[in-house]
C-alpha cells in the first residue's frame, strides 16, 4: 500500500526545496518505487530535481476538448497522456499537475483524471505531492488520506498563520491526514517567542527548524538542483534528522 505525504505552505517559504530533500532521502531509505507529484501551479519541483518534463497534466486535459484523435475513446486517450506525462528517474518518476482549469466545464476530464491518477498511485510504495497553500489537489485529484501533510512555513508571523490555517483547510476538506507536521524554514538562531507562542495557539506540531544554510543559498542562486546538496549542508543535516523523527524510515 503505497503512503502519501502532501506539502504544503505559503509561497517562498522552500517547500519545495524540502520536498525534493524528502524525495532524496525515501530514496536513501529504500522507500521505493516514489511518485513525485508537482501540484502547484507555479511547477518548479523539476527544477528542484534536476530534470525536465515535456507535458502537464492540465494539457492533457484540456486536449480532451478538441484533440481525441478519431478511433480513441477519451479513456483511452487520457490513459495514454497519463503515460506520456510520466517522467521517469532512478528511483522515482515525476508527474506535473499544470496550470488550474480554464474557461468551460471540465468535470468529465477531471474525473477521468482522477481515476487514471488514482490507477497510477497503486503503482507506487511512496507518493510525495508538492501543493500551493490550498488543498484542493489532494482532495480533487488523489483519492488517498495522506499519511502526513507537512507544512512549511518561514519564521514569520504570516507564515506560521498561513500554516495554521492550512491546517484548518485540511480538516474542513476532511483530508483525515494521519498526521499533520509544521517544519519552520530558514531560521536563524532561535524562534521568536511570538512564533512559538502562535504555533501553539494553533495547535501546530513544530517537527523541527531548518538553518538559513548558505550552500542552499548559492546553489539557488546559480539554479543548481538544491537535491544534489550533501551532508556538507547544515539543510540537509536538519531535514535529515527531522524526516528521521517523523518518518522514521
Amino acid at each position: 500500500m503505497s503512503s502519501l505525504i502532501a506539502m504544503a505552505g505559503k509561497g517562498g517559504t522552500g517547500k519545495t526545496t524540502i520536498a525534493g530533500f524528502l524525495i532524496k532521502y525515501l530514496i536513501n531509505h529504500n522507500m521505493k518505487p516514489i511518485l513525485a507529484v508537482d501540484a502547484d501551479p507555479n511547477s518548479n519541483l523539476n527544477e528542484v530535481l534536476g530534470i525536465n518534463f515535456d507535458l502537464t497534466l492540465g494539457e492533457a486535459r484540456e486536449g480532451l476538448r478538441d484533440d481525441v484523435p478519431v478511433g480513441m475513446t477519451r479513456e483511452m486517450y487520457i490513459e495514454y497522456k497519463v503515460q506520456q506525462a510520466i517522467v521517469e528517474e532512478d528511483g522515482y518518476d515525476l508527474i506535473v499537475m499544470g496550470r488550474p482549469e480554464g474557461a468551460g466545464c471540465y468535470c468529465h476530464a477531471n474525473m477521468l483524471l482522477s481515476k487514471y491518477i488514482e490507477m497510477l498511485t497503486g503503482n507506487y510504495r511512496s507518493i510525495v505531492m508538492d501543493n500551493e497553500a490550498g488543498m484542493e489537489h489532494i482532495s480533487r485529484l488523489v483519492a488517498k488520506e495522506p499519511g502526513l501533510l507537512l507544512i512549511v512555513s518561514d519564521p514569520t508571523m504570516r507564515g506560521v498563520e498561513t500554516a495554521g490555517r492550512i491546517q484548518q483547510l485540511s480538516k474542513e476538506l476532511n483530508l483525515g491526514a494521519k498526521k499533520t507536521c509544521l517544519i519552520i524554514n530558514r531560521v536563524h538562531d532561535q524562534l521568536p517567542e511570538s512564533i512559538i507562542e502562535t504555533i501553539n495557539k494553533f495547535g501546530l506540531t513544530l517537527a523541527g527548524c531548518v538553518p538559513e544554510d548558505s550552500i542552499l543559498s548559492e546553489f539557488d542562486a546559480k539554479g543548481k538542483p538544491t537535491s544534489d546538496l550533501t551532508e556538507e549542508s547544515k539543510a540537509v543535516r536538519a531535514v535529515t534528522e527531522i524526516f528521521d523523527r517523523i518518518i522514521g524510515c
